[in-house]
This record gives C-alpha cells, structure tokens and sequence, in this order.
C-alpha cells in the first residue's frame, strides 16, 4: 500500500463526504446513524470545499482518498462567506425539525440552520480545522503528517493561531491534539477548545 498527501482536488468531493460519514461518530463509522448520508459533511466539510479548497489536504492510498484534514484560516470571515453563499440553499432543502425530534439527523439540520459562530474567547486562534482518517490510515503516523502539512501551510500565510473541538468523550483524539501540540483553551458541555498558537519560522516537528 502506497500513501500519498496532496492537495484537494474537486474530484474528491464524494470521497472526502463518504470519509466525514465513516468517521462521524466520534472516529468511528455512522453510516447507519443517518437516514440522509450528505448531511453530517453538508456541515464539516461541504462548505470548506468550496470556500477554502487550498485549506484541504488529502491522504490517499493507492489514490484512493482515506483521510483528509481541512479548514478555514479565518473563521470570522468564514461564517460570512457560509451565510452568504452556503447554507442559505441548505436551510431551504432541510426544514427546521420538530422540537421533539432528537435523531442524528434533526441535530445536524438545527446546526445548519443556527450557522456557524466562533466564540470570542478564540479570538486569538482565528483559524480553525477537522481532520478525519479511515481505520486503514490510522496508527502510522499519517494523522500528525496531515496536520504538520497544514499548519505549516497556515504558518506560511501569517495565520497566528488555531483552534479546533473535540468531544470529551473522544478519548483518542484528545491524545492525538495534545502530541501534536494542541492545548486545552476551555471546556463545554461535552467538549473541548484545543489551540496551538502558530509561528512562520517555526515549523512542527515529528
């Protein structure tokens, strides 16, 4: 088997939206979670595709995309560019559930219609990102290869710093932040602010 790291290319798309479904349960597969399989990357991936593509980076093996890791270098700006020009045609398409209605899917669909809003207190981490890998390109070291490449990317666009979520529960991820540089900024109600303050001449190191 052969890896490769490269940048996005619009034939991805699928892929990296099928990737999103296989790991959308806190890494593990939820293709049976949701009744509408686009929907979880209709708010983690989709719209960094079209809004940031040079932000996307993908791990193929054999060619074949298995991991990816994406984002957004200003998340202010990037809330903006999502009312304007992507969940505008979603929020039409997916009907704000009922109240009661707490499936997967009903989760998901309120999230798009709320929008996406960094809180103030990452102010000073502008950038945010999600990386996802399939089963078969995890526990090789690709994961900190992918977020390497990325940071070093934000690194030369003059970003300062960058945030990202986890669950709390997601006992794994957490570990893996915390190796590659990440720390704690606060905690939520079932999740936690990790960031990593960035500087251009000093790349990540393995």
């Amino acid at each position: 088997m052969t890896f490769q790291i490269r940048p996005y290319h619009l034939s991805d798309l699928p892929d990296l939206y099928r990737i999103c479904l296989r790991t959308g349960a806190s890494g593990a597969d939820a293709t049976d979670l949701y009744k509408d399989p686009d929907l979880l990357a209709h708010y983690y991936a989709g719209p960094y595709l079209l809004l940031d593509p040079d932000l996307c980076f993908v791990l193929t093996q054999d060619g074949t995309p298995c991991g990816y890791i994406l984002g957004a270098r200003d998340s202010a700006a990037f809330s903006a560019s999502c009312e304007r020009a992507w969940f505008p045609p979603l929020r039409q398409r997916y009907p704000v559930p009922a109240a009661d209605d707490a499936s997967p899917d009903a989760q998901i669909i309120r999230l798009i219609h709320a929008g996406y809003h960094p809180e103030a207190r990452l102010s000073a981490y502008p950038a945010h990102l999600h990386i996802d890998l399939l089963p078969i390109a995890q526990g090789q070291g690709w994961g900190r290869r992918l977020m390497q490449t990325f940071l070093d990317h934000l690194r030369s666009l003059a970003v300062p710093g960058v945030h990202l979520g986890v669950g709390s529960s997601n006992v794994g991820a957490i570990q893996f932040y915390e190796r590659v540089g990440f720390h704690r900024i606060f905690e939520g109600t079932g999740w936690i602010a990790f960031g990593q303050h960035l500087r251009s001449n000093e790349p990540q190191t393995n």
